[in-house]
C-alpha cells in the first residue's frame, strides 16, 4: 500500500483514479471493514485503486475542544487499512486549514484533484467540509457516483469506535472484541522499569503505549505473538499501591520467557479482566496472588482457544 503522510501529497502522491472513502477509522471496527470492503468493491468494479483519506488528529480536538482516547496508533491504524483491501491511504492533520474547507473545496479540491477520486464510499453519518455540510446528496447533485453503507447493528447497539471506548473503558473486553472483530490489543515499546516484578520471581515487560485507550486499572488474561509462536501472557495495569506507587504503568508477565525484550514493539492482545487493583499487606501476599493471577489468566487463555476450535 502506498502511504502519504503529509498535507502535500498533491504533488507526492503517484497519479491514478481512486475510489475514496473518508474518516478517522479510529480501531478499524466491523463498521468501518463493511465500508472499506465497498470501497474495495467498487473500485475493481471501476478499475480504480481504493483509496483512504484518515486524519493523524481527530476531528474532535478541534470541533469539540477534546480529545477522545485513540483506540490504536496510526500506525496500526494504516496496518489494518492495508488488510482490509486499501491500495493508497492519505493520513493528513486534520487542522483549522482542514476544519475552515468548504464542502465543496473539499470535494473537488482535496478529493478530486488531490487523491484522483472518481467516486464516493460514505458510512450512514458520513460528512465532510465545514460545518460538515458535504454529504452524499451534496456529492451526488454535482455529478459525483456515491455509494453510501448502512451502519452495523449488533444486538441493538450500533457499532463505532465511541462503542468499543466505551466496552474498554468498562473492562468489557468480549464486547470490544465483538465490535472490532478482533481481540483488543495493547501495542508499546518495551521499556526499562524498576525490577520490582522480577525481585519477586514474575518478570515483567513494562510497555510503553503508543495509544492511548486503555482498560481500567487490574489484572488482565491476554496474549502476544512473540518469535514465532503465541504465548498467554497476565497483564497488570496500575501502580503498585502495594509498594506505594504514584505512576500508572503496563506490566506484561510471560510465563516461562526469560528473553530480553527491550525496546522491541508488543501487541498484547486482551481476553478479559482477572480482578481489580489492590493493595497487599505484604510483598509475599502479592507473590502467592500473583501465582494465583497466572492461573486464573491461563484458564480464560484455554477457554478462548477452545472456543476456537469448537467454532
Amino acid at each position: 500500500m502506498h502511504v502519504i503522510r503529509d498535507r502535500e501529497f498533491i504533488s507526492s502522491a503517484p497519479r491514478a483514479k481512486r475510489v475514496v472513502t473518508i474518516g478517522v477509522f479510529d480501531g478499524v471496527h466491523i463498521g468501518h471493514r463493511a465500508i472499506l470492503k465497498e470501497t474495495v468493491a467498487r473500485a475493481k468494479a471501476l478499475g480504480a485503486e481504493p483509496a483512504v483519506l484518515t486524519f493523524t488528529t481527530h476531528p474532535r480536538t478541534l470541533l469539540a475542544e477534546e480529545t477522545p482516547p485513540l483506540i490504536c496508533s496510526v500506525d496500526q491504524r494504516i496496518e489494518l487499512l492495508e488488510k482490509a483491501g486499501i491500495q493508497f491511504t492519505a493520513a493528513i492533520p486534520f487542522d483549522e486549514s482542514i476544519r475552515k474547507t468548504s464542502a465543496l473545496s473539499f470535494l473537488t479540491d482535496l478529493l478530486g484533484s488531490r487523491m484522483g477520486a472518481v467516486a464516493l464510499v460514505l458510512g450512514h453519518d458520513g460528512r465532510f467540509g465545514k460545518h460538515r455540510k458535504g454529504d452524499a446528496a451534496f456529492a451526488r447533485e454535482r455529478g459525483w457516483e456515491v455509494a453510501e453503507v448502512p451502519a452495523v447493528v449488533i444486538q441493538e447497539t450500533r457499532v463505532s469506535s465511541g462503542q468499543v471506548r466505551s466496552a474498554v473503558s468498562e473492562a468489557r473486553m468480549a464486547d470490544a472484541s465483538t465490535y472490532l472483530g478482533r481481540e483488543f490489543n495493547l501495542r508499546g515499546t518495551v521499556v526499562r522499569g524498576d525490577g520490582r516484578g522480577r525481585s519477586l520471581g514474575f518478570g515483567t515487560a513494562n510497555l510503553q503505549l503508543h495509544h492511548d485507550l486503555k482498560p481500567p486499572r487490574g489484572v488482565y488474561s491476554g496474549y502476544l505473538a512473540l518469535d514465532g509462536g503465541e504465548h498467554m501472557t497476565v497483564v497488570n495495569i496500575g501502580t503498585r499501591p502495594t509498594f506505594d506507587g504514584a505512576a500508572e504503568t503496563v506490566e506484561v508477565h510471560v510465563p516461562g520467557w526469560h528473553a530480553d525484550l527491550y525496546d522491541r514493539t508488543l501487541d498484547v492482545f486482551l481476553l478479559g479482566k482477572v480482578r481489580d487493583e489492590r493493595k497487599f499487606k505484604s510483598p509475599e501476599s502479592l507473590k502467592s496472588q500473583i501465582a494465583c493471577d497466572i492461573d486464573n489468566a491461563r484458564a480464560l487463555y484455554l477457554a478462548r482457544n477452545l472456543a476456537l476450535i469448537l467454532n
